[in-house]
């Protein structure tokens, strides 16, 4: 039986993937050529259409497929990859050769596109008609001919693509073109994301640093400081009564449990959450920003001592909490690389159930081959991936500028596995890190309350915890239970940085080895360019 916080959760999240998706496309564009008259094109056309009505019924792939017609000439090509550039709907390209269509034709319009591309290499009929198939049937079915030409063509031209292989009904080849899907979308939001910085990244940090500049050529996010006095003001304006209602949106979404602090104090630092919340809501919007970060060490000049304090008592953790349930990206200290990279992991996973997260590494637990590494932050972790309805409680946090009680969400994660990722600055270029982990059952933390999950690392602690020391890898992690590595390898090809996986069979030595000759190949692409 699901209880009412899961089955809020579920249609909260199910009417924001109708929300974000469905004013998005994907156009398909069919290759074939005049060479087998018109007749031919005519039934080219047909078997397109056909198939994308059929890809768009079988509801696996989340964005709508429109078809864009046959292309039979270098201009219809290069007509089709202009418009789809200027197209905001836009934000992928399927290309698919029903016959034979030559690739000088496409070099030209491979040239213009640069919305990311997926190559399917299928074919309308399952199987050969073994008893009745004639010339006219070969000439005309040609994608074992045509897809390879095509794809001869984006090799030679190094077209960043994704190759789809199988036929176009099955299940599997439909989830592969989903992942991509989800993908596009995801970078498609990164180009316009905005990631506001209440405050600069920790003095001295330098994993969560790095080229905001570069950052955003390659990655699209653009990343901009924030004056938390300018949010203060916000915060100020935000009525009593307006905290009073939110404070009864929370009662009916979380356990309330008043624990050392007092009722009194208790309903306080709750109705002082549900103020920063509003203002941050309220500067996001006004911002026309998608993702923001927090550094407890800046949280505005006033004197929380002085009878007249207006402002933050400590870092907005339940707001934090709270936006990033709803796909506002987070990244605590600074860290704008995070925050962005949590946006896109929580575009891409929309509609799914299992939830995903802001996290960071803390503290380490020995225990043989269950050795694992506890996930937490001081107070910002997202409820989606709760394994129980949250409580809503108010503790001491005796960290930052401000060393106050303050209300947090705090609950442990579900078990299973997940994924974890993260995208570091190394100089000449960004690296995309993404690592499988299994979330196990904590052991109670009476004293410690905060919302956390406790995973290890694949393939085992000490091979995955080295290999991401060996990466470069952040302390702080996008997290999901429900993608997979495919879908970072998907963006990472498609923005054209660098990515790295390490899973089940990752071994240190390999794993060396496959950083060596990315440095290289990175270092001498480069040079190239």
């Amino acid at each position: 039986m699901i209880d009412t916080y899961s089955f809020s959760i579920f249609n909260f999240q199910f009417s924001i993937l109708k929300n974000m998706f469905e004013n998005l496309e994907i156009w398909w564009v069919t290759g074939a050529q005049l060479l087998y008259g018109g007749d031919a094109v005519v039934a080219v056309d047909g078997h397109s259409k056909e198939m994308v009505e059929g890809l768009n019924k079988s509801w696996n792939i989340p964005v709508k497929i429109v078809y864009k017609g046959t292309a039979n000439s270098s201009k219809e090509v290069e007509d089709i990859m202009r418009a789809a550039n200027n197209d905001n709907k836009c934000i992928g390209i399927i290309t698919w050769m029903h016959t034979f269509s030559p690739a000088k034709m496409w070099i030209k319009g491979l040239q213009q596109l640069q919305k990311p591309l997926l190559h399917l290499h299928t074919q309308y009929n399952a199987e050969i008609p073994w008893d009745t198939m004639d010339m006219d049937f070969m000439n005309l079915n040609q994608s074992a001919h045509g897809d390879i030409e095509f794809g001869h063509i984006c090799t030679r031209m190094r077209i960043a693509r994704k190759v789809v292989v199988g036929y176009w009904k099955d299940a599997d080849v439909q989830k592969k073109i989903a992942v991509w899907a989800r993908v596009a979308a995801g970078v498609n939001d990164a180009h316009n994301v905005r990631c506001l910085m209440f405050g600069m990244n920790m003095n001295n940090v330098a994993v969560t640093d790095g080229d905001r500049v570069e950052f955003e050529q390659r990655l699209g996010y653009h990343v901009d400081y924030y004056p938390v006095s300018s949010l203060m003001e916000y915060f100020k304006k935000v009525t009593d009564k307006e905290a009073d209602e939110l404070v009864e949106e929370y009662k009916k979404l979380y356990t309330i449990k008043i624990d050392e602090s007092g009722e009194k104090v208790y309903w306080e630092k709750v109705k002082n959450s549900a103020k920063a919340e509003i203002a941050l809501r309220r500067v996001l919007k006004d911002e026309g920003a998608t993702a923001f970060t927090t550094n407890f060490d800046d949280l505005g000049d006033a004197d929380i001592t002085a009878p007249d304090f207006c402002g933050f008592d400590q870092i907005p953790g339940l707001a934090s909490q709270r936006l990033m349930q709803e796909g506002i990206g987070f990244g605590a200290e600074g860290d704008w690389k995070t925050a962005c990279l949590y946006r896109t992991l929580w575009v891409m996973q929309q509609g799914m159930t299992k939830g995903c997260s802001f996290l960071e590494d803390y503290t380490l637990n020995f225990d043989g081959a269950r050795s694992s590494s506890l996930q937490s932050h001081m107070l910002e972790v997202c409820p989606l991936i709760a394994s129980d309805k949250p409580k809503l409680e108010v503790h001491f946090l005796g960290i930052g500028i401000r060393k106050q009680q303050t209300a947090r969400l705090v609950f442990t994660s579900k078990t299973g596995y997940g994924i974890k990722a993260t995208v570091v600055d190394l100089g000449n270029r960004f690296r995309l890190i993404s690592q499988e982990v299994e979330c196990i059952e904590p052991k109670p933390l009476p004293k410690l309350p905060v919302a956390s999950a406790l995973w290890i690392p694949q393939p085992n602690f000490e091979v995955g915890a080295g290999a991401w020391i060996l990466a470069g890898g952040t302390h702080h992690s996008a997290f999901s239970y429900d993608i997979n590595e495919e879908y970072w390898e998907d963006f990472a090809e498609i923005l054209g940085i660098e990515y790295v996986r390490i899973n089940k069979n990752t071994n240190i030595s390999d794993f060396k080895q496959t950083l060596r000759n990315n440095e290289v190949y990175f270092m001498l692409n480069k040079a190239l360019k």
